[in-house]
């Protein structure tokens, strides 16, 4: 019963011989209401039709193969809505012609009845078969689809944007705090729960390095708690997850600079441009200046989301190699030779100027000190040197570590992708198998975890700030925006307010576009301006207190998307389940940044987690959030034959030579935007992604608007093939309304099937709460098995 869907009915198809009969007697019958019958059907479901074949003797095996076809015609999607709404007789043998139309009939000599044929992974739609003319590919398809929902319509008054979406998401507050009562949310929460922390750490520390300590660890982990607890509990779209990102570390090192240079505090300055950062991004919500998503296409958020799961991706093997110059491999050694390998700490024979002012004002006895017995760590602070054969550049080697490293790597990443895929293996029963895959990574993380600490060797961890204060003792929670500096760096503070506005707008709108994608089929709407206020409103906050400024982060925000997936649990056996949508909740979001605020009295748990685990699970982040994205599709058309290609919409209209034309545009355009943002220019990163919008303008010059319409929209593929139909019928589909109205003038129909007796069908309503109702449907009447038995 489980894999019956609620409200699914029978059809009970009936053949038998009678002795007196002198010929076959057929009865189709639509009972209504639908009606339980006992013992006739193997389940306990009521039964809406009913075919009877009787006959005379003789002839079991064709009556039988007769019901065979019957009961194949009712698992028909068309065919059953041609059955609920069929006025009379013609109506049944018009369906029947439809169907024989589209049915595959395989030769008897050309295939092995024993063999089972596997169902397809796709369910190909029906949508075509409900509408003249859509089996035909010479549709014109010229109109570009843009974000063109109720919350980007720009409504001329201020902050009018921003009062529809409180509107707009009010209602659905609280059933995002029911919805996300689920299992599949605390596996979603456990998951990216680990992947936030590592990289907030990280920025933290990099920050701090940046910065000489003003902003650091401690100060990134309760930015980020702060900013994405409020942004959860308050944004329009709680899917989106916040995050650091690269330009901002850009710029606030050259900031750092430039006040080190002219001798201004730091920390007041950037209050003063977080501030103004603030108030600009408040008048673009007041302007409802998020209406210019708009003119964000597939092409241009495409190219932003490659480059930011291709950064995650590189970032991941960058770190790893890194772990090789912090446990450097003694390479080329000799077995035989391994017990007079050393590496001892000696004091060092040319000592530097920084050297010698270290140890004259910590009053170190360089004499006195017994080199040889010292530790790597003290060593190190002491400024000795490492001598031997078996010392590298920085230390002595440690090859199991670097290797051991990389096995916990990969081995996260791969284990990640199986048990992730888990759910469409043929083990196990159906629940086990969906909390194995929504725990997937969860679950590789402990694996992992306990693995290392098994073989015990001395693998880097994470490290969590264990103490709650500021990391510089002469820095408060609270920064005075003015401080110690002129009055006139107040008003100076405007001109990188302006850069950062941008950076932080086109960074936050272009994630929240794919967010929102209509692939995703949400339903509770999204709140372009609510977020951008609720950021901009945190990053003030921010800013006085002397925390990091975040911002929505591409690749997590996907990665949050992708792990609340939700398909149908009721599929005929080996039906593949169908993606109903996203579970929309603010539960995940709230929990991840609460739980992160709460870190530092995790420390002891915590400083199990490998590091290089967190680097495993950002490449499965980084390699699975480039599924679905279009481009990299197109990519691997240049090294397909034209017979493997797949049955993509825009290569039926589109010709292939243009198709690899747009692409290498985009490819152009993804490898200036990786220059760019890994050189000192990444600061103006922003303003490169901005300039991917007229470049997108620019081709309307070398493609028609017919080509682009294929090209670059937000449509899914079934979207748009139902869309293409729909403009092939033309006429035809006013036609088709026209009989409709007129069949929609009858008030009661009678329908007399073989010796039973008259069937009343009730009177047509124009909202169908019983199939029985009489209403025939806008898709029946579109088709040509119809049109033609109607005229």
């Amino acid at each position: 019963m489980k894999k019956i869907p609620t409200g699914a009915e029978a059809s009970n198809v009936l053949v038998g011989e009678l002795d007196f009969l002198h010929q076959p007697i057929v009865a189709f019958v639509r009972l209504s209401p639908a009606v339980l019958l006992s013992g006739m059907t193997e389940v306990p479901i009521p039964t809406r039709f009913l075919f009877v074949l009787l006959g005379p003797e003789g002839k079991a095996h064709q009556y039988h193969e007769i019901g065979r076809s019957m009961a194949t015609i009712m698992t028909d999607e068309v065919f059953r809505d041609v059955a609920y709404e069929a006025k009379n007789g013609a109506d049944l043998v018009a369906g029947i012609d439809e169907f024989l139309d589209q049915v595959t009939v395989l030769p008897p000599g050309e295939w092995d009845p024993s063999i089972r044929i596997e169902p397809p992974k796709n369910v190909p739609s029906q949508e075509k078969r409900k509408m003249p003319g859509a089996l035909d590919d010479s549709a014109s398809h010229s109109t570009l689809e843009k974000h063109s929902g109720p919350e980007l319509q720009r409504t001329g008054r201020l902050f009018g944007g921003l009062t529809l979406d409180v509107k707009r998401k009010a209602p659905w507050f609280w059933s995002d705090f029911r919805d996300g009562l689920s299992l599949q949310c605390l596996a979603s929460f456990l998951f990216l729960y680990c992947a936030c922390m590592s990289p907030v750490i990280t920025f933290g520390g990099l920050l701090g390095e940046a910065t000489n300590g003003h902003i650091s660890a401690m100060e990134s982990l309760l930015g980020a708690s702060m900013a994405g607890v409020v942004y959860s509990l308050f944004a329009g779209q709680p899917l989106t997850i916040l995050g650091s990102t690269g330009p901002v570390l850009v710029f606030e090192k050259i900031l750092y600079k430039f006040c080190k240079e002219y001798t201004l505090s730091y920390l007041s300055l950037r209050a003063c441009i977080g501030l103004w950062t603030a108030f600009l991004c408040i008048v673009l919500v007041a302007t409802d200046a998020s209406c210019l998503v708009c003119y964000v296409t597939r092409f241009t958020e495409e190219a932003f989301a490659s480059l930011i799961c291709i950064i995650f991706i590189y970032e991941a093997l960058e770190k790893l190699s890194h772990l090789r110059d912090t446990y450097p491999v003694h390479m080329h050694s000799k077995l035989d030779f391994l017990t007079s390998y050393y590496c001892k700490c000696e004091a060092p024979t040319h000592p530097s100027n920084e050297t010698l002012r270290f140890w004259e004002s910590n009053k170190i006895n360089v004499s006195g000190i017994a080199w040889e017995n010292l530790t790597v760590t003290e060593c190190r602070y002491l400024h000795g040197e490492f001598q031997g054969p078996a010392c590298g550049r920085d230390g002595p080697y440690t090859p199991d570590v670097f290797f051991w490293c990389c096995i916990l790597f990969f081995a996260t990443f791969a284990l990640s992708s199986f048990l992730k895929k888990f759910k469409t293996s043929r083990y196990f029963p159906t629940g086990v198998r969906s909390t194995v895959s929504d725990f997937a990574v969860f679950l590789t993380i402990v694996i992992m975890v306990l693995l290392d600490f098994m073989v015990g060797i001395p693998s880097p961890k994470l490290h969590v700030p264990h103490t709650f204060k500021p990391t510089r003792d002469d820095r408060g929670w609270f920064i005075s925006p003015i401080g110690p500096n002129p009055w006139w760096t107040v008003l100076a503070a405007l001109v990188p307010a302006l850069l950062c506005t941008i950076l932080i707008f086109m960074d936050q709108q272009i994630t929240a576009v794919i967010v929102n994608r209509k692939e995703h089929k949400l339903k509770k709407g999204c709140g372009y301006h609510l977020d951008l206020f609720m950021v901009a409103v945190m990053l003030g906050v921010c800013s006085v207190m002397g925390l990091p400024w975040f911002v929505a982060a591409t690749v997590l925000s996907i990665t949050h998307v992708n792990s609340l997936k939700v398909e149908s649990d009721c599929s005929a056996p080996g039906e593949q389940p169908k993606f109903l949508g996203i579970r929309e909740q603010r539960v995940t979001g709230l929990l991840i940044f609460v739980l992160m605020g709460c870190s530092v009295f995790f420390t002891s748990v915590l400083k199990f987690i490998p590091m290089p685990v967190l680097y495993g699970v950002f490449l499965y982040m980084g390699v699975s959030s480039l599924s679905g994205i279009q481009f990299f599709d197109r990519l691997k058309l240049f090294w397909m034959p034209a017979k493997h290609q797949p049955d993509f919409i825009y290569l039926r209209h589109v010709p292939l030579r243009k198709v690899h034309f747009f692409t290498v545009i985009q490819l152009i355009c993804l490898v200036l935007l990786w220059t760019i943002k890994v050189s000192r220019a990444a600061i103006i990163f922003p303003m490169m992604v901005l300039a991917l919008v007229f470049v997108r303008k620019a081709m309307d010059f070398c493609f028609s608007k017919r080509e682009l319409s294929f090209l670059d929209d937000l449509m899914p593929e079934r979207k748009k093939k139902l869309d293409d139909a729909r403009n092939e019928a033309g006429e035809e589909e006013e036609e088709s309304q026209k009989a409709t109205e007129a069949a929609a003038a009858a008030s009661s129909v009678q329908l007399n099937v073989g010796k039973t007796s008259d069937l009343d069908i009730p009177k047509q309503s124009s909202d169908r709460t019983d199939p029985s109702e009489i209403i025939i449907l806008d898709e029946m009447s579109q088709t040509t098995a119809w049109k033609a038995e109607s005229l």
